[in-house]
């Protein structure tokens, strides 16, 4: 073995070696509930029609009201809109005081963090020219002993997403867990899963699924139409390949949260967070978000293969339910759960059930759902509820919920500094 690589070895060994810290959790523990102006730059800022488009795209969405500005004229909205979960990709610095240092949490270097779930409340349509802004802060904190790698930290992060005129469009909440990658590692448990092997007829029966998938699109599903215990449509998802991580980012993810760069910016950045990156098979460093397309890093915190992003599922099951839910309807929230990893050559199949409606005292008429992902080898990997606005023959169309006022109030005032700021000229 060369010198080189037992220098490789010995740092990978290194980076995997990091331990859960008690005073990262204080650290969390004590910003509990604070709201701080969300200074990132995304990927994307502002909602172009390109931008809407792209992003659908990225995670298979063709819905011409997402994709076609002159579709979308003739509908409901008036023009084209954005799918609603493309709130969490848009993100324009949002000026505000600064949490001292003591104030920004644990960092925990050197652990692992998965996206495992998260909850969406939507307010309003994202159009063309909005630009988002966001500011939230820890929600919750809990510590608890995981299957797949011991002590784990589980944390909810919430973000509330308002476009320039201050108004929230939507609010997200991430559930986040962080483990050990050494222990994730020696515990195995997902070492023993088998490698996908397709044949052509287990293809064909994949696109006879993706032949009869349609998108309910401009004509109405009404509320009256609907009843408890209806099934939903199949869809499909894969089999993934890393040309879907591919898409996926370019399509409008980007590289969130860590800015990754290339070149002479990628130097840079390594200057900037030199612990995200770990030396590969050859002695390069590169970033440990290489799980999702690299599997020989993937295998080094204790999983098979590269896997997905847990928002690339979000986005499939916002998908299956604008697709059902068609033209003139409104996804009210969407709840999901990430079960288990989605490694390169699964296939998810989406299925669903309504599982009650109601008129609500304002006059809205929402259908509730129960959506999963399950996969070739029949496992569910991601378990969900939504609710849904539909139009209805009796009430008329489907309503937009109100935004509770606490939260619009917090939502001007945000904007309103971030104003007085940008006026004074300071970051």
């Amino acid at each position: 073995m060369s010198e080189t690589t037992d220098e490789t070895n010995e740092e990978f060994e290194q980076a995997t070696s990091a331990e859960l810290n008690d005073a990262d959790i204080e650290k969390d523990r004590a910003i509990l509930g604070r709201d701080w102006a969300n200074r990132s730059q995304e990927f994307l800022s502002t909602a172009t029609p390109e931008a809407i488009r792209n992003f659908a795209t990225g995670y298979g969405d063709d819905n011409p009201l997402f994709t076609d500005p002159a579709y979308g004229a003739g509908s409901r909205w008036g023009g084209q809109i954005a799918p609603p979960i493309m709130a969490g990709i848009l993100n324009a610095p949002l000026r505000g005081e600064r949490p001292s240092k003591q104030e920004r949490g644990g960092s925990y270097r050197g652990i692992h963090a998965f996206v495992s779930g998260g909850t969406w409340d939507w307010y309003r349509p994202i159009r063309p020219g909005d630009t988002l802004y966001s500011f939230g802060g820890l929600e919750t904190i809990e510590v608890k002993r995981s299957e797949f790698a011991g002590r784990s930290v589980v944390k909810v992060n919430r973000q509330v997403k308002m476009n320039q005129n201050a108004e929230v469009v939507g609010v997200y909440r991430t559930l986040v867990i962080y483990t050990e990658r050494r222990k994730a590692r020696e515990r195995g448990k997902y070492k023993n899963i088998e490698e996908p092997d397709y044949t052509d007829e287990d293809l064909a029966k994949i696109d006879e699924i993706y032949a009869s998938e349609r998108l309910r699109g401009r004509e109405p599903r009404y509320y009256e139409d609907v009843q408890a215990g209806e099934a939903l449509p199949p869809m499909v998802k894969g089999p993934m390949t890393t040309t879907d991580m591919i898409v996926f980012h370019a399509g409008g993810y980007g590289f969130t949260p860590y800015g990754l760069k290339t070149g002479r910016l990628a130097h840079q950045n390594r200057q900037r967070i030199a612990p995200f990156y770990i030396k590969n098979e050859f002695g390069v460093p590169d970033v440990a978000q290489r799980v999702h397309w690299d599997s020989a890093w993937a295998q080094a915190i204790g999983n098979p293969r590269a896997y997905d992003y847990g928002v690339l599922r979000e986005c499939w099951a916002h998908h299956y339910l604008t697709d059902w839910a068609g033209d003139d309807a409104w996804v009210v929230a969407q709840h999901d759960e990430i079960r288990k990893f989605n490694y390169q050559g699964d296939t998810q199949f989406l299925s669903g059930e309504v599982t009650g409606k109601t008129v609500a005292e304002d006059g809205r008429c929402l259908v509730d759902i129960a959506f999963k992902a399950t996969n070739q080898r029949g496992e569910d990997t991601m378990k969900g509820t939504a609710t849904v606005a539909l139009p209805s023959r009796e009430h008329g169309p489907a309503l937009l919920p109100e935004v509770p006022a606490e939260l619009q109030r917090k939502a001007i005032e945000m904007m309103a500094r971030h104003g007085e700021l940008l006026h004074e000229g300071r970051r």
